[in-house]
């Protein structure tokens, strides 16, 4: 696997002149030019990446999937995320890419903060599409942090990185607006969710498939657990896990008081490999053990 380790090897791939920054930069993909480099068929960027396209067409694989370039949207890429990209089909078309490496972020709060921004673990089909004015709003910003990096001083990590908190403070808002303005749409995934939980339980053989976890949904809804996650959030104030855990206590509850199995064998029905893992979670679901769950029927 290739791996981009630095700005100025990727200018270089773009076929840009070197960076005005080491560490960060702004990219006007209208004067971008993809080198045919072999690096490009399989590939990771040490860095974050941010990306404006509008016009782009081409395919790119991240992860495990194929996804085709769409035009006026935003996507986000963390470090060390597989990358694969069709160049000899590829348009640039207008945008800007927005790049800068971790150690930019070093001894800064941002550090710390930057993994909350979920976002970054979408995948590309999860880009968020913007109005206009949205478009206006980020392209300003860019645009402030392009013109920083020609100073570069001791305030230049700061101004860039409060520049950069902002656009992804800004992305954050647009997501949540986007979750709600494509209710048809997410109101199918969230169908589609309930059902594949209330299959994989009504299938019989959870004991030997193992406990549900957040990756298996996600995988089978085509989605980057983080963006399932936050979808059911912002709709029903929970997580997937947190829904996941909802349906196991249900589900633990129905047994305990209508059978007689006993608590190892309900824990083994419903995938985990230890009763006492049951156990902790049914009781810091409900404060109640399973046996006083139980004892309180009879």
């Amino acid at each position: 696997m290739n791996a981009i380790n630095s700005i100025s090897e990727f200018h270089r791939l773009l076929s840009l002149p070197e960076p005005r920054h080491p560490l960060v930069s702004v990219i006007n993909l209208a004067e971008s030019i993809f080198l045919e480099d072999e690096v490009w068929k399989g590939f990771v960027n040490r860095f974050y990446c941010v990306a404006l396209k509008r016009e782009a067409t081409g395919k790119i694989k991240y992860g495990q999937q194929h996804y085709d370039y769409d035009k006026g949207v935003l996507s986000f890429t963390a470090p060390n995320q597989v990358q694969y990209l069709d160049v000899q089909n590829m348009e640039c078309g207008s945008g800007y890419l927005l790049i800068f490496h971790p150690d930019f972020l070093l001894k800064h709060p941002l550090a710390n903060t930057i993994h909350a921004y979920g976002f970054f673990s979408y995948a590309v089909n999860e880009a968020l599409h913007l109005s206009a004015d949205e478009e206006d709003d980020l392209i300003e910003i860019l645009y402030k942090i392009d013109k920083e990096c020609v100073h570069i001083d001791r305030h230049t990590q700061e101004i860039v990185l409060s520049q950069i908190e902002l656009l992804l403070n800004y992305s954050n808002r647009f997501y949540e607006r986007q979750f709600f303005t494509r209710k048809n749409n997410n109101h199918q995934l969230l169908t589609k969710f309930e059902q594949l939980v209330d299959q994989y339980f009504e299938a019989g053989d959870t004991a030997e498939k193992g406990l549900l976890t957040v990756h298996y949904i996600a995988g089978r809804m085509n989605l980057s657990p983080n963006y399932l996650s936050d979808l059911l959030r912002v709709h029903t104030g929970q997580n997937t896990q947190q829904h996941i855990h909802e349906k196991l206590i249900g589900k633990a509850k129905e047994k305990l008081s209508t059978t007689n199995l006993s608590v190892g064998e309900i824990a083994h029905s419903l995938g985990f490999e230890h009763p006492q893992s049951f156990s902790k979670l049914f009781r810091t679901k409900t404060s109640l053990s399973p046996l006083e769950f139980r004892q309180s029927f009879n």
